[in-house]
């Protein structure tokens, strides 16, 4: 039955794979440790998906022993010396290799398909190139104390990625489109690009971006979607980062530190040219970095961003904590914004907020989690702050590439109406 599930999602999901231009064996790092740059953001390759080499075959039907061409004519060849495309064997042999993949880390993205849609090219300027793309759908039942209940279905995100390495492997580049079209003040090609950059890492520990990228503002506002452990981010992590802008961009990791600094149009989407700066740092110190893991993973970060748009000026203070130890992790952030330009659009709001998550793994693939959020919009105004209580199940199917969320918030208002939610989602990554 689940050979069968399994086919049936791919044939839904997917084209027939493609050739590679040059067929080769792909090869991935999944035991050494990665950085927390890495683990947290989504622009490098963390991916610990099963690798095969691409085989030319598997997209025809299986060939018998070998002939000599200069002994066999093509016209009395025998049938099974003929290679011929057929669609059913090549979904078929997509189908198993996604059966028979084993993920088990969660903490880096992940995708089902990666070798079938990496291409390697031994001519011109590109290296590899990499499409691959990713969905997260939830249905979510809203609960008022008083008033009528309300259900949805979302789609969370549409995400269609091209990730390219030039020759000699020191610059590589990223384009990532988002046509889920989410606001009616926006024109559709506004939002439409969301990544949009090139990147260096000829210098050693270091990566220097140059383009369209989510700024380090927060750890979990420069989260990647596809690790996040809710299917909402905090909510300091939603109104006051998360959104994407111009600029260049340095990052550092080494082993006891990591830092990510840049300095950016205060744009958004792409809907002005250069209305004002935004500068932006964050610094982690991660202090049993040459422990190899043997008492967890401890990670200390803090950042500020100062920026003004528009002759509105605006800026933020945060500091973060985590740590990781086996199956249990757990971490904290705070801000602090006297005005902010993050999710929830410019505004001199004098706002604060902070979070506290605890996961624990029961097996390789169920994940229990809870936590508190709160945040005040406002400090100049009384009695409006926000609360959330949050009880979720992770069950990793194949990892990040696909999983099944579950979350229960309790949402807590000073004023307004307390409510109960119920949320179901899941997420594909190809």
């Amino acid at each position: 039955m689940k050979k069968i599930i399994f086919s049936l999602l791919i044939t839904l999901l997917l084209c027939p794979q493609a050739k590679s231009a040059v067929p080769d064996v792909i090869t991935l790092d999944t035991n050494g440790s990665k950085s927390f740059i890495d683990v947290i953001l989504d622009e490098n390759e963390a991916d610990d998906t099963t690798v095969r080499p691409l085989d030319d075959g598997s997209v025809y039907e299986e060939s018998a022993p070998t002939h000599d061409a200069s002994t066999v004519s093509a016209a009395s060849a025998p049938d099974y010396a003929r290679p011929r495309f057929n669609l059913f064997s090549s979904m078929a042999e997509t189908a198993k290799h996604v059966y028979n993949l084993e993920i088990e880390r969660t903490d880096v993205p992940s995708q089902l398909l990666k070798n079938q849609l990496t291409w390697h090219f031994e001519k011109g300027a590109l290296e590899s190139l990499h499409i691959w793309s990713a969905y997260q759908m939830n249905f979510n039942t809203t609960i008022p104390e008083r008033g009528d209940t309300d259900s949805k279905f979302d789609v969370g995100l549409i995400n269609i990625l091209i990730d390219g390495k030039f020759k000699g492997g020191k610059e590589n580049f990223r384009i990532m489109l988002d046509p889920t079209h989410r606001s009616s003040h926006l024109p559709f090609m506004e939002p439409f690009f969301q990544d949009l950059y090139i990147e260096s890492t000829r210098l050693a520990h270091t990566r220097i971006l140059v383009g369209n990228s989510r700024p380090g503002v927060g750890i979990e506002g420069a989260q990647s979607p596809y690790t996040l452990a809710f299917i909402n981010r905090s909510q300091i992590s939603r109104n006051l980062a998360n959104m994407r802008k111009f600029g260049l961009r340095v990052r550092g990791d080494y082993s006891l530190v990591d830092y990510d600094a840049g300095i950016y149009s205060s744009s958004t989407n792409f809907t002005s040219f250069f209305p004002g700066h935004e500068c932006d740092l964050w610094v982690n110190i991660k202090p049993l970095g040459k422990t190899d893991g043997r008492w967890g993973k401890l990670v200390t970060g803090a950042g500020i961003q100062s920026g003004s748009k528009h002759n509105v000026s605006y800026n933020m203070t945060s500091a973060y904590a985590g740590y990781d130890y086996k199956k249990f992790w757990t971490k904290f952030e705070y801000a602090y914004a006297n005005g902010s330009n993050g999710g929830s659009g410019l505004t001199r709001n004098r706002s604060q907020g902070l979070f506290v998550t605890v996961g624990y793994h029961l097996t390789k693939k169920l994940e229990i989690l809870a936590r508190y959020d709160q945040f005040d919009p406002n400090r100049q105004k009384q009695n409006n702050n926000q609360r959330e209580y949050t009880l979720g199940a992770n069950y990793y199917i194949k990892g990040q590439a696909l999983k099944l969320i579950f979350n229960y918030v309790y949402c807590q208002n000073d004023s307004a109406v307390d409510a109960h939610r119920l949320m179901m989602g899941t997420q594909v990554v190809l």
